[in-house]
């Protein structure tokens, strides 16, 4: 087993710093250009992400009701589309509840 010395970010999310042998590899940088939104900064390591993976906003939707899609920006820079079964915990979307002027799905 190897001790990996880990930047202390990790460590005070309880990144566990022991490691086996046929565990380790060789350290590959990231390809930014083949694999974007992978650096560091975009995975969502920081205490500010608190339960979300670095949601920044819901800036649109599209379908009414619990059948809507909404339309998630990231922090990475990255936007997708998730359905309101896995959008529905997140406190952006009570931001863009408010934004709209409602306060439920069912309004949509």
């Amino acid at each position: 087993s190897f001790r990996i010395a880990l930047p202390s970010h990790l460590k005070a999310r309880g990144a566990h710093d022991v490691f086996h042998a046929s565990l380790l590899r060789v350290h590959i940088p990231n390809d930014d250009r083949l694999f974007p939104g992978r650096a560091e900064n975009q995975v969502g390591l920081t205490d500010e992400v608190s339960g979300e993976w670095a949601v920044e906003q819901i800036i649109g939707h599209s379908g009414t009701k619990t059948d809507s899609l909404f339309q998630v920006k990231w922090k990475s820079g990255d936007v997708t589309w998730l359905p309101y079964e896995k959008a529905d915990h997140l406190d952006a979307l009570g931001e863009y509840f408010d934004a709209l002027g409602i306060s439920d799905v069912s309004q949509l």
